[in-house]
């Protein structure tokens, strides 16, 4: 049969009644499927503006909370009501950041506004302690808590002048949302970039905060205090790898370019980045340690068996190393895995430095060794030593915290004796030893403290009394697992 044929054949059968019926049957099921579904997406993007609608409402409120307990704090006249207002202050700014993290706006775009909100929870926060413990607030706490209320006001301001747009039909979060935040660089009329900028712009000239808190400007700008040495390039980083691995069979070490801070690698290379002193490649740069990632793979291993290690371009000090070799039995002791770990550590140049805790899996034992400085046991001066219980091979390395931290400290003498101290523990723990010790707090400073384990209800406990002042610091629970021993 020709088109023809067929063609003429469809009209005769579409020109009878019942074909004609089922096929505007077809039609019509199609357009209401198609009206349901045009329905449906509308009704889907209002719910989305509603839920982008409510969390830009209640961040706004929140921010006006946040300033008119700022004002408060000022003007309460006992450490108690000061702490309970701050204390208010900081919960109503961690909600403000919650709802402004639910907005489809890029976090590069209201950086300053995301941290003013959390600079403003975590000083609250830290004064809100201060109070608690008596302490009236200082004459430069008080300047720097009307400094953050007048910027919450102009905060306030910006996101009112928002807001009248958004209740003006002139702003679509669907859109936006749709879009992704390239979006926000483009003037449109119906999406007022502009004013996003500007509520940002409201916190250039905003002033530094240094606090006791782990969001001040100080701790995000702190120099690593360990590490020592003059400036290295790739080559020089290159040979202290060679001699890490002098005992292996190496087959070949390269460059593996820009890595993550936090010691993860995947063996790719992720970019390169120019380092000030010099033209090499470096990792890290502009983190507060700049390192050369390098890939080291060897002849009698498989390549799935390659070492990753990091070398710091100041001093040349392993950052981080992983070897990526799954070890097959465990043969060796935790003890003779610790001691393991310390030989290492001293042929590195890290005398003096005390096993800790540790984690057992997977045929490997992760030590954490602190610095021991006399007779005080250094916590900030971390490093921690992966070992294979097959052979006792050094397996790997993450030195971050003693670079971090590490430094030859004026220790005092205790102003409290340990018996004092001693008292100031709930007379239900049963005492079982205590030591000296410097521990760290999140805002980047050290307590000088007694370190007491003792036992309550057949638990084991750490209590940490400060030994300036008899304060009762911190409390970890020590778990003894078939993993290891940990504190939590």
């Amino acid at each position: 049969m020709s088109f023809r044929e067929k063609l003429l054949d469809f009209k005769r059968r579409l020109s009878d009644r019942k074909m004609y019926s089922i096929v505007i049957a077809v039609i019509a099921a199609v357009a209401l499927w198609g009206l349901y579904q045009y329905k449906h997406s509308a009704q889907l993007r209002q719910q989305l503006d509603n839920q982008y609608n409510r969390a830009f409402f209640d961040m706004t409120g929140y921010v006006k909370n946040v300033e008119v307990l700022l004002v408060k704090s000022l003007i309460t006249s006992s450490p108690q009501k000061t702490a309970t207002t701050l204390q208010e202050a900081w919960r109503q700014a961690n909600m403000a950041q919650a709802n402004l993290g639910q907005l489809p706006i890029s976090t590069q775009t209201l950086s300053s506004t995301s941290k003013f909100l959390t600079q403003v929870g975590d000083l609250s926060y830290s004064l809100n302690n201060q109070n608690l413990q008596g302490k009236p607030l200082t004459d430069q706490q008080y300047k720097t808590i009307e400094q953050l209320q007048n910027y919450a006001v102009k905060l306030g301001r910006s996101l009112n002048s928002l807001q009248n747009e958004i209740q003006g039909g002139r702003m679509k979060w669907g859109e936006l949302s749709a879009k992704g935040p390239s979006f926000l660089k483009k003037a449109s009329t119906s999406l007022p970039s502009k004013e996003f900028e500007s509520i940002d712009k409201t916190f250039q000239s905003y002033p530094t905060l240094i606090y006791d808190g782990p969001f001040s400007d100080h701790v995000a700008k702190a120099e690593p205090k360990g590490i020592t040495g003059e400036l290295i390039n790739a080559t020089q980083a290159k040979q202290k790898v060679q001699v890490l691995f002098k005992n292996y069979k190496v087959k070949s070490i390269t460059e593996t370019g820009a890595q993550a801070q936090t010691g993860t690698k995947s063996g790719a290379k992720t970019g390169n980045t120019q380092s000030k002193s010099n033209n090499d490649k470096t990792s890290n740069n502009g983190a507060p340690i700049k390192t050369f990632g390098f890939k080291v793979l060897f002849s009698d291993r498989p390549e799935a068996d390659a070492a990753y290690i990091d070398i710091t371009e100041k001093g040349g000090h392993i950052y981080w190393m992983l070897i990526n070799r799954a070890a097959t039995s465990s043969k060796l002791s935790i003890d003779s895995a610790k001691e393991a770990g310390r030989k290492f550590l001293e042929t590195q140049g890290y005398p003096g430095m005390v096993d800790t805790y540790y984690v057992k899996e997977d045929n490997t034992a992760t030590i954490n060794y602190a610095y021991k400085q006399g007779n005080v046991v250094v916590y900030p001066d971390l490093i921690k030593i992966k070992i294979a219980l097959d052979n006792g091979e050094i397996l790997g390395m993450e030195g971050k915290g003693y670079l971090s931290a590490h430094t030859q400290r004026s220790i005092p003498k205790p102003k409290i004796t340990q018996q004092q101290a001693r008292a100031s523990i709930n007379n239900r723990m049963k005492i079982l030893s205590s030591d000296l010790a410097i521990i760290p707090t999140d805002y980047k400073t050290e307590l000088f403290v007694y370190e007491f384990k003792g036992k309550l209800n057949n638990k084991d406990f750490l209590v940490y009394i400060n030994a300036e002042t008899g304060k009762e610091e911190n409390i970890l629970m020590i778990i003894d697992t078939d993993k290891g021993i940990l504190t939590i």
